[in-house]
């Protein structure tokens, strides 16, 4: 006896039984069986590319007047339900699945078709609406999977990544300029340089979130061209010559991204090449922040045997075994998020190894990694602005270490050379006193005369007066 809670759904290969609800069908279910590897999924903004990408091809062929009004308006109004996210509960399948993203096509021309279906009056399985015939029409899971990730990444750099890097930008320059007063000691290879602004520090920080973001236009470019169009292999068997183009049109009318059809098809379908040159502009972007979170949490760290110039804020106890500990905890999660996105690049740049003559066979994987990447940089670089940059304060130790730098020393040589300026700080080190100490016994310069080469101001910008030409 039948089951109430199933009903019977046909493909090429037979019959399959289907969740009595499911809008997906035999090909959908036959994946789900046959792929149980993970809990991972298609993330909302895939599914929500994949609708685009469907919309758009009903729009281009009732356009062109080669698919049925009604038929196409059904499956438009469809495929307009997954782009809302009505229908996210129907998209079922493992990432770990066939690698051209066949299932998932299908999954999508599936669900369409049964949505169209309902929207024609018919119930689900009645096929007023087909899956391949209507849905899929003049398209491959060649040619719209991988325009489907392109799409989708194009989508979260604009609405999400460049955003947050925005928000980001603009909380570490507004410290840039509260900070530029403060004079301290620089640092390199770890060891104390000659004196820096807090604000110059926090210039380069900003300066990094703003060079990440002009990295994805770089990245934004590359994604803009797709492989629609090219169907199967790149040659655009069974479908019109004048679909892409349209399509393309439309879908960056509907999406507001814009995207064009690859002047290559064979290249475009034959490899993820695009999306690996993404994917290494998202590790530069990672890179930065790794970067800039770790400077903060080492200038912030303290309270008393660290370098404490900063007070970064308590947003959570720090220790369970050691009352009052605070620990830089936004600048930890964004460090962790950054390895994440090295070790997801690290997987696409793999998966763009799995293209083997006309077809890259992980693209799934491929399409996971990447998305990630996109939303956990966007949403740690929003966190890490709000919850640390915003909150972050000056303190006095910055500045009180300056006078007993050794580094002063470097202002000391335009004025007495380099070999005498060199003495004076080894004998400062050994011996504790500062640099102005030493100077006084050491050289004929007057105290105005020190006071103005060893002023810590003066330092922080180019300040040598050429005199006469060089040899």
């Amino acid at each position: 006896m039948a089951s109430h809670n199933v009903r019977t759904e046909r493909d090429s290969m037979g019959e399959m039984e289907v969740p009595v609800d499911a809008l997906y069908g035999a090909s959908t279910m036959r994946a789900v069986l046959n792929f149980p590897i993970s809990d991972l999924r298609f993330s909302r903004t895939f599914i929500r590319a994949l609708g685009f990408v469907k919309q758009a091809a009903a729009r281009a062929y009732m356009e062109m007047d080669v698919l049925d009004k009604d038929i196409g308006g059904a499956i438009d109004g469809a495929a307009q339900e997954v782009i809302d996210g009505k229908l996210d509960h129907h998209f079922v399948l493992d990432i770990f699945q066939t690698g051209s993203g066949t299932s998932t096509n299908t999954n999508a021309n599936e669900v369409i078709a049964n949505r169209a279906s309902q929207l024609m009056g018919g119930d689900l399985g009645s096929r007023l609406v087909h899956p391949n015939d209507h849905v899929n029409l003049g398209q491959s899971s060649n040619d719209v999977i991988p325009t489907s990730i392109h799409l989708a990444a194009l989508l979260a750099i604009k609405e999400d990544l460049i955003p947050a890097l925005k928000n980001l930008e603009s909380e570490l320059r507004k410290k840039s300029e509260e900070f530029w007063p403060i004079i301290k000691t620089g640092r390199t290879h770890l060891q104390d340089a000659t004196p820096v602004r807090l604000g110059q520090e926090f210039l380069g920080f900003s300066g990094q979130a703003e060079n990440s973001i002009k990295r994805l236009g770089r990245a934004q470019d590359a994604l803009a061209e797709v492989a629609l169009g090219g169907t199967a292999v790149g040659t655009g068997v069974n479908t019109h010559p004048e679909f892409s183009q349209r399509a393309c049109k439309i879908i960056s009318d509907t999406s507001g991204v814009t995207i064009r059809e690859t002047t290559n098809h064979f290249q475009a379908q034959s490899t993820l090449d695009a999306l690996v040159e993404a994917s290494g502009q998202l590790r530069t972007v990672a890179i930065s922040l790794h970067k800039i979170a770790n400077d903060i949490r080492f200038i912030g760290s303290g309270p008393r045997a660290g370098l404490g110039e900063i007070l970064l804020p308590e947003v959570q106890p720090g220790s369970s075994i050691m009352p009052g500990k605070i620990n830089p905890v936004i600048s930890e999660s964004v460090i962790q998020v950054a390895v994440q996105v090295f070790g997801n690049d690290a997987t696409v740049a793999l998966a763009g190894q799995g293209s083997y003559f006309e077809l890259n066979t992980m693209m799934p994987v491929a399409a996971f990694n990447i998305l990630q990447s996109i939303e956990l940089l966007s949403t740690s670089a929003n966190n890490f602005a709000d919850q640390c940059v915003k909150g972050i304060q000056a303190t006095s130790t910055g500045p009180a270490m300056v006078e007993k730098g050794l580094m002063l020393g470097t202002a000391l040589s335009p004025a007495i050379g380099y070999d005498a300026a060199a003495a004076i700080a080894k004998e400062a080190s050994g011996s504790g006193q500062t640099i102005r100490e030493v100077a006084k016994i050491r050289t004929e310069l007057s105290d105005d005369q020190l006071d103005q080469l060893l002023d810590p101001e003066d330092m922080t910008h180019p300040s040598l007066e050429v005199k006469g030409g060089g040899g």
